[in-house]
């Protein structure tokens, strides 16, 4: 007998245990339906009040033009074509004042600015300079040209550079006796044409300092002096053998130093009283007359270090054998006083022309600072300078 046996195939399933966590019960715990699981609150998901805080607005720009930005308001008219106009001319005006106020700032700039490097020689900047006049002598070419070091040294401390680029050692020039410069060849008196932009720059820096005086020190403001004349200061330069800056020029054509005001001390800068065209000169001789010589150190003649010289203009003096100067070569400000010495850092402080100065101290005036140690005060309606 056969006895067949049929084994069966069929895969039997065993079921796994279901976590407690992977449930998903059709009903709530009182047994009635629910329409999401996990039933809400879930964190992270928005509710209706968060999606309709950040549902997105159209823009102000989307919205119909009889609306406004704010609710509740009126629809706002269109401009007429005469308010337009307006509007245009007053849009053209503003940005004409601000480009005017920016070309005189660039032209102001311009006049008093550095200037350029010389190439091949020890970084020079140009300002402050007399300029050749033209062959026919009818207007100045150029306005300033001093050139000075980057470190504020002198100029004549520089060594000139041979033709094959090395520098060489500067050729000393010893003391001759007589100050030339004291002793200048005399021409002709001739009226210069003066600067239109020098005049306006100076007359512009004048004015804050006479608005500042009449202000806080009236009675200095009373001793600045009249407008001087053209042929007195091309009479003075004549005999005295210089031409006066443009600058200085344009100050004293201005205010010719100052007047007389009873116990009043004449109006000017670092504790000087400014100098009359008339003043500059007869200064000019007696210092000349008191050194006449060129005495420089260790024999050798550099006239910016000695107490005097000829080439110097007095500007300014402070009623004790002390004043101001500027260089007729170089167009700086310096001082000197009594005991012997001559400097060109007034108050500590490098200033490389009239025109400098004039800023400074109107700056110095409307912020109230100073000019290296000199500050501008006001006692009983006077300008005092005070020594930080």
């Amino acid at each position: 007998m056969i006895v067949v046996i049929v084994r069966s195939r069929r895969r039997v399933t065993v079921r796994r245990p279901v976590q407690q966590d992977e449930a998903t019960p059709e009903t709530s715990a009182e047994g009635g339906p629910v329409s999401q699981w996990p039933p809400a609150p879930i964190l992270g998901t928005p509710t209706e009040e968060t999606l309709q805080r950040y549902a997105p607005k159209p823009s102000v720009f989307d919205r119909p033009a009889s609306t406004t930005l704010f609710e509740g308001g009126e629809a706002r008219e269109p401009l007429d074509d005469a308010t337009r106009r307006r509007l245009a001319r007053w849009g053209m005006a503003g940005l004409a004042l601000l480009l005017l106020a920016a070309g005189t700032q660039a032209l102001e700039s311009a006049v008093f600015s550095k200037g350029t490097n010389l190439v091949g020689y020890a970084s020079f900047e140009v300002q402050d300079v007399p300029c050749a006049e033209t062959s026919s002598d009818s207007h100045v070419e150029c306005l300033f040209a001093e050139l000075r070091r980057d470190d504020d040294s002198s100029f004549d401390d520089v060594p000139p550079p041979t033709e094959g680029g090395e520098t060489q050692e500067p050729v000393p020039v010893y003391a001759s006796g007589p100050d030339a410069d004291c002793r200048p060849r005399k021409g002709a008196p001739r009226v210069r044409k003066l600067n239109a932009k020098v005049a306006r720059a100076v007359d512009r820096q004048w004015r804050r300092i006479e608005s500042w005086l009449k202000a806080n020190a009236p009675r200095s403001h009373r001793t600045l002096g009249k407008p001087g004349k053209p042929e007195t200061i091309a009479a003075a330069e004549a005999q005295m053998g210089m031409l006066f800056p443009d600058d200085l020029r344009a100050s004293l054509l201005r205010h010719d130093g100052t007047v007389l005001v009873k116990d009043t001390w004449g109006f000017g800068f670092l504790g000087n009283a400014n100098l009359s065209v008339q003043e500059i000169r007869g200064t000019w001789r007696a210092l000349c007359e008191i050194d006449g010589d060129d005495n420089g150190d260790e024999g050798f003649d550099d006239p910016r270090t000695e107490w005097w010289d000829g080439r110097m203009l007095p500007i300014g003096a402070d009623g004790s054998g002390n004043h101001l100067v500027i260089d007729s070569v170089k167009r700086d400000v310096g001082d000197t006083d009594h005991e012997g010495t001559m400097s060109f850092t007034p108050g500590g402080r490098r200033i490389r022309s009239y025109y400098a100065l004039l800023k400074a101290t109107a700056d110095a005036m409307e912020n109230d600072g100073s000019i290296g140690y000199w500050k501008p005060a006001v006692v009983a309606g006077e300008l005092d300078w005070k020594v930080l």
